[in-house]
């Protein structure tokens, strides 16, 4: 495929002779007015090299390509210029906004050198891009895998430790063994969690794994995690699922979801209520995966709710904030190509509603 050229100059003679020139080689289009090239740039994004006259009527060649700098950055930028105009191009030059220039009347071998330079550079340039976008996601990783790691089981430990104070206070052995049995499922079902998110985002370096998913085996799974908690802080947990047929997806991205969910509708209880209830449905009907946590928490503003998905955002209303686990949780769906709806009032408490197709 030949590469793309754009040549622009208000004299039709110019950008005749330019074409016929090099027509062969390249695909070359032509522009005699500014609004022209920035038409020829949208509808071929892949024009790799911009060649520019400096006088041109209404605008100097220079302005011009810093214009489109700032519109299209990847095509390198050459000037043509006669000798009077010089000083102003190699300050273009300094700056950036020109990678070099040709004095006219240019020649054929000239012009065909610094294209080949301008490809070289532009290669390189997008290799670096590439690399600043390949280095961007390693790093986008490696803050969920921290995040998932440290945050996300903030919650079940929280209810190791109210299982540890209830122990020490307690006088009754039957109670303290019941209280002790449980623990060890749930630091056994942590010890896995850890484990998988490791293989998850270390390992697999964010791609998903699919396989069939058993929900009502991972409710109980989180069951086993939350029941301390809930049974410290009287919360009312239920758990319902409703699945009669084969679902497929990638585990441990369903597990992240459901266990930020659930993580959060147990932080943001609100402390006055006296019937505090976190509800874990899951209904597996036509391909789709609907998972719903209800809580009657301390919900969030009506501003917030569409800014919660964000980087470290933090609602004034939450003393910790959703902050990073809903942001990862976003993540997640995006791969999984699932939707989530969110109903909040401040007070009265918070719904999720996830849907994800099987795969």
């Amino acid at each position: 495929m030949k590469v793309k050229i754009l040549y622009i100059d208000d004299e039709p003679n110019n950008l005749l002779s330019f074409k016929a020139a090099f027509r062969l080689h390249f695909d070359i289009y032509t522009a005699a007015l500014p609004t022209e090239a920035v038409m020829h740039l949208i509808s071929h994004p892949d024009i790799k090299i911009i060649f520019c006259d400096q006088r041109m009527p209404d605008i100097s060649g220079v302005d011009l390509l810093e214009q489109l700098k700032s519109l299209f950055p990847l095509p390198i930028r050459i000037m043509l210029t006669g000798y009077a105009d010089i000083d102003s191009v190699i300050g273009a030059i300094n700056k950036g906004s020109i990678f070099q220039y040709l004095k006219k009347p240019w020649k054929e071998e000239e012009v065909l050198f610094v294209i080949e330079e301008a490809l070289k550079f532009y290669n390189n340039s997008s290799m670096l891009t590439l690399r600043n976008q390949e280095l961007k996601s390693a790093y986008s990783e490696l803050d969920k895998f921290a995040y998932s790691v440290s945050h996300d089981i903030r919650g079940p430990l929280a209810g190791m430790l109210t299982g540890i104070d209830f122990i020490q206070q307690s006088q009754d052995i039957v109670e303290i063994k019941d209280l002790m049995t449980t623990m060890k499922k749930s630091l056994l079902q942590l010890d896995d969690y850890i484990i998988a998110m490791h293989q998850y985002y270390n390992q697999q370096k964010g791609q998903i794994s699919i396989s069939p998913i058993d929900f009502s085996q991972l409710v109980q799974e989180n069951k086993n995690i939350y029941t301390i908690f809930a049974n410290a802080q009287k919360i009312e947990f239920e758990c319902q699922v409703h699945q009669t047929e084969n679902f497929r997806s990638d585990l441990i991205s369903i597990k992240l979801i459901i266990n930020n969910l659930l993580s959060n509708a147990f932080k943001y209880q609100r402390v006055d209520e006296e019937h505090k209830k976190v509800k874990l449905t899951i209904d597996v009907s036509n391909g789709i995966a609907t998972m719903t946590v209800e809580d009657n928490g301390i919900g969030m503003k009506e501003d917030d709710i569409d800014k919660i998905f964000d980087l470290h955002f933090r609602s004034s209303t939450q003393k910790m904030g959703f902050g990073f686990g809903l942001y990862n949780l976003k993540g997640a769906l995006v791969k999984l190509s699932g939707q989530i709806d969110v109903q909040s009032k401040q007070n009265v408490g918070t719904t999720f509603k996830v849907t994800i197709p099987t795969m």
